[in-house]
């Protein structure tokens, strides 16, 4: 993340997304595949760890491949895409508003209070050693006896798929294939991420 400022000297906090140029490998129709959708690949891989039905259907070695649907509830079609076409960061233009998708950074296994929020135990009075613990879970009466589902409780934290929607797109750098997101982006550095228009 850094930030940047408009013709109006407002400063926007953004992340900065790194687009290589994402290249049509198959178009997907209602009449032969029963949905519209089409598929896209990005990033180069080594030849060898790809089959050789996946190096003639994608025309190369490529590293993510991902199927976009058209939404069926609003009859949308696939329009103006072809099997070789090449998508790159042009597609947007600043003031967009989008969707953004990528895996959080994970955080392995953590307790109630960082992973749930809890408050946990006063500090003083006698307390010791549990001050992040969890407490009681309600007992045998409405349970009976056992831990009942989605009670929250400390575990693996992060590694999900997060979605934030309606950001606003602040800058598009065509000469670097830059995409300047306002506010935060799930995931590490290096995360692949879905940017889709609203």
């Amino acid at each position: 993340m850094t930030q940047v400022f408009d013709d109006k000297g407002v400063c926007y906090p953004v992340t900065v997304l790194k687009v290589e140029p994402i290249k049509v490998t198959a178009l997907k129709t209602a009449e032969r595949d029963g949905y519209d959708a089409v598929q896209v690949a990005v990033g180069a891989q080594k030849e060898s760890r790809v089959g050789k039905a996946d190096l003639g259907h994608q025309g190369g070695a490529v590293r993510n491949v991902k199927e976009f649907r058209a939404r069926a509830f609003t009859g949308e079609k696939i329009e103006g895409m072809e099997v070789g076409n090449t998508v790159d960061v042009s597609t947007f233009a600043p003031g967009d508003t989008v969707t953004v998708s990528a895996i959080s950074k994970g955080k392995g296994f953590q307790g109630v209070v960082k992973r749930h929020g809890f408050a946990g135990d006063m500090a003083s009075h006698g307390r010791k050693h549990s001050h992040r613990a969890p407490g009681s879970i309600g007992g045998g009466g409405r349970a009976g006896g056992r831990v009942i589902k989605g009670m929250r409780m400390a575990g693996r934290m992060g590694s999900d798929r997060i979605t934030v929607k309606n950001l606003k797109i602040v800058q598009v750098n065509k000469d670097e294939n830059l995409l300047l997101i306002k506010g935060a982006i799930p995931g590490r550095k290096g995360t692949l991420v879905e940017v889709r228009g609203v």
